[in-house]
């Protein structure tokens, strides 16, 4: 049985106006310790609205229940540059689930479900027709049409945004370091999940992995599932209401030039139902230099353990990965790809 368990940190002092400094240095000195010790995290009190969380998940509950017809037609097509909207595991694939992508709400590379209706946005005035009925799809609707992929994506940028600035003085960077590195939110997406129930002979719905980008936000329904590696040991991401989970990616620990943990994770599936997710990728451009920042190495006389890279190029070996699956796990492109 695990013997440890992932720290979970109360955001509201930073949504709180008024001096509140010595509640906001605790939840730092917490971010702090998890970011070393484990590169995983919960949040509570972060901002996103309960009632927001609820709607997303039943619709998107919703949505995967269609039939793969359906679905299928809001998936990109084949010659797209992104892979934006509904998506499924090939059958050889380890992984054993289908996803809906999202780009930030202004791309051009969407392609969003008209059903359920409430799930994509459209706004008011595309809504409205000159004779003023509101219609979408030959159906009425209301102008006030909730937004809810749209709504989760926004809330979502703006929980990271925070995060950022928290583990930009967590590392004793310059203020707003980060936010000026990192000032192109155009590469972040969003994916809604759903995982096929275990069979008796497998159970792997995501196989172990770190994430490539700056930090990553995970919305899980009441299943567990989501598990984080300490000392090799699988500790089980405990879901709770209104709880999102935060793990650190290969971006922050090659700039900390592993001062703070890429935090290795897998999703294990439960038996007999579906397990859901909403995952938020905080990313980085894709023309950005990563490499130890000085103030982890040559400025403390401490060689760096990684050699720079350009952070599209650390992608697109990653979508090798999945696109060229390697022999043996051995072969798979991690961040140790480039290590010195």
């Amino acid at each position: 049985m695990p013997t440890s368990a992932i720290p979970t940190v109360d955001l509201s002092p930073f949504f709180t106006a008024g001096d509140d400094e010595s509640c906001r240095k605790k939840c730092k000195d917490l971010i702090a310790e998890a970011c070393s010790d484990y590169g995983f995290f919960q949040i509570v009190n972060h901002g996103v609205p309960l009632d927001l969380i609820n709607q997303a998940m039943e619709l998107s509950k919703t949505f995967f229940n269609y039939n793969d017809e359906v679905k299928r037609e809001c998936s990109s097509s084949p010659d797209s540059p992104l892979p934006a909207g509904y998506n499924k595991q090939p059958d050889h694939s380890p992984d054993k689930n289908e996803y809906l992508l999202m780009f930030p709400p202004e791309s051009p590379f969407n392609v969003l479900p008209t059903n359920p209706p409430d799930f994509r946005h459209r706004s008011s005035k595309e809504l409205l027709r000159s004779d003023g009925e509101n219609t979408e799809n030959g159906r009425s609707v209301s102008p006030t049409t909730t937004k809810i992929l749209e709504e989760m994506f926004k809330y979502f940028v703006t929980t990271c945004e925070i995060l950022e600035a928290i583990i930009n003085d967590c590392l004793g960077l310059p203020p707003n370091f980060l936010k000026e590195y990192n000032n192109d939110r155009s590469w972040d997406f969003m994916v809604t999940m759903r995982y096929l129930p275990a069979t008796e002979s497998e159970n792997n719905g995501i196989t172990e992995h770190e994430d490539g980008n700056l930090i990553t936000i995970v919305l899980q329904e009441d299943i567990e599932g989501l598990e984080v590696c300490k000392d090799g040991e699988w500790i089980p991401v405990i879901p709770s209401k209104g709880t999102l989970a935060v793990n650190l990616s290969d971006a922050i620990q090659v700039l900390s030039n592993k001062k703070f943990k890429s935090a290795t994770h897998r999703v294990v599936r439960p038996k007999g139902r579906h397990r859901h997710s909403y995952v938020f990728f905080y990313n980085l451009q894709g023309d950005k230099w990563v490499e130890p920042l000085p103030n982890f190495s040559s400025a403390i006389g401490v060689k760096p353990k990684y050699r720079g890279f350009y952070y599209k190029d650390y992608q697109a070996l990653r979508m090798r990965n999945k696109t060229h699956p390697p022999s043996t796990p051995e072969e798979i492109i991690r961040i140790a790809h480039y290590e010195i």
